[in-house]
């Protein structure tokens, strides 16, 4: 998601700067990831090839945060969904951003409630998130922590509209916000459909695919997001509810202690890198 915000953010006139902790993460965002989605950003129209160089060379990276954040007025956290990490890197942000930034999780789960006592600036602190991919579906959800200010709401909404996204504010606190506690309940029961021998991942993904006229199905969809970040949007809910039903479904967590990650592994409920739902003829018959 970090390297689809800053293209989004690149392809409409933006100064961008990607960091990351790993060396190995930064070149392959250099060769392969951003390139790769920028050529399907082309392709869907939200971006013209002519401008191909010019909106690269506007993303800068380094591995360096206090370089990449020094001089920034917003700053977009994309990490992993864990409270402690995601309070650290806060702090740190806290110490080497000039006082005016904005500090932002993309998080899909956690409340920046949990996070802004981290930092000295709680008012200029928000959750900030993006769906992927950002070209085809551009909105963000906006929710306040326990003391965001107007001005950096209004602030945040005005950045948003101006690298083409639509900002959707969440008008009340919610782990999940609007959008994940609508798909938090899909992906759960398709996810209990094939685990209870109901139907395949196949099956359940053409029924939806087909009805809801959608190029992909929950358990595609999840397979793209990456199945350990799905179990770990699920611990979120966990851990604040306590209730049973909130944990990860036993097919999910039996996927993972196979390394059965989705896409990035090569396995998930489809194999990759050509998983059945992206056949030509996926909705024109029946599982085997």
């Amino acid at each position: 998601m970090g390297n689809q915000i800053a293209l989004q953010c690149a392809a409409q006139g933006k100064q961008v700067w990607l960091h990351d902790l790993q060396e190995e993460a930064i070149q392959r965002s250099v060769h392969e990831i951003v390139p790769g989605f920028l050529d399907r950003m082309i392709a869907d129209g939200g971006a013209d090839a002519k401008h191909r160089r010019e909106i690269l060379d506007r993303i800068r990276r380094t591995n360096d945060l206090g370089h990449a954040v020094g001089e920034a007025s917003l700053v977009i956290e994309a990490i992993q969904e864990d409270v402690d990490v995601k309070r650290e890197t806060f702090r740190q942000l806290d110490q080497m951003c000039p006082p005016e930034t904005i500090l932002s999780t993309n998080s899909s789960s956690i409340r920046i409630s949990r996070i802004e006592s981290a930092t000295s600036r709680p008012d200029r602190t928000l959750n900030a998130h993006f769906v992927q991919p950002i070209w085809r579906h551009p909105f963000v959800e906006l929710m306040r922590g326990s003391s965001t200010s107007d001005a950096t709401m209004q602030a945040v909404q005005n950045f948003m509209i101006s690298i083409g996204v639509i900002p959707i504010l969440v008008r009340k606190q919610s782990t999940g916000f609007i959008f994940n506690r609508m798909w938090r309940a899909l992906k759960k029961e398709a996810m209990r459909v094939v685990d209870q021998g109901i139907g395949t991942a196949e099956d359940v993904d053409r029924t939806w695919m087909i009805q809801m006229e959608t190029p992909i199905g929950p358990l595609g969809l999840m397979d793209v997001v990456g199945l350990d970040v799905v179990r770990d949007i699920e611990l979120v809910y966990y851990e604040e509810s306590g209730d049973p039903s909130d944990q990860p479904p036993g097919i999910l967590l039996d996927k993972i202690a196979q390394g059965h990650l989705g896409e990035k592994t090569g396995q998930g409920f489809y194999s990759y890198p050509d998983p059945a739902w992206k056949a030509p003829d996926f909705l024109k018959r029946a599982s085997p």
